[in-house]
């Protein structure tokens, strides 16, 4: 599978290292509240298995060491779009 990496093209995926669904750049943040033992449960354990587009989480770990957010068919592995996954957070609200 090649990952068409924003700066430098296209690459083979084995030089990424896979971590999974963008919903892990979510994660709990008051581990003193009483829902915290559920919601970090739910963060660990519980995971969609979507058939068709998701967002994934791709390192680079060969290269420059960014991390990518690759929307990817997981019925095809057609790979529909690459960003950085710091622009895909700012975009979302997520990050400063």
């Amino acid at each position: 599978m090649i990952i068409n990496h924003p700066l430098l093209g296209p690459r083979d995926s084995e030089e990424f290292v896979y971590l999974g669904s963008t919903d892990l750049i979510d994660r709990p943040t008051n581990w003193e509240a009483s829902a915290a033992p559920e919601d970090f449960y739910q963060y660990q354990y519980i995971r969609e298995n979507i058939a068709g587009d998701i967002q994934e989480l791709w390192y680079h770990e060969q290269g420059d060491q960014s991390w990518l957010v690759v929307t990817r068919n997981t019925l095809t592995h057609e790979i529909k779009n690459v960003e950085f996954a710091q622009d895909f957070s700012r975009a979302k609200g997520r990050g400063k």
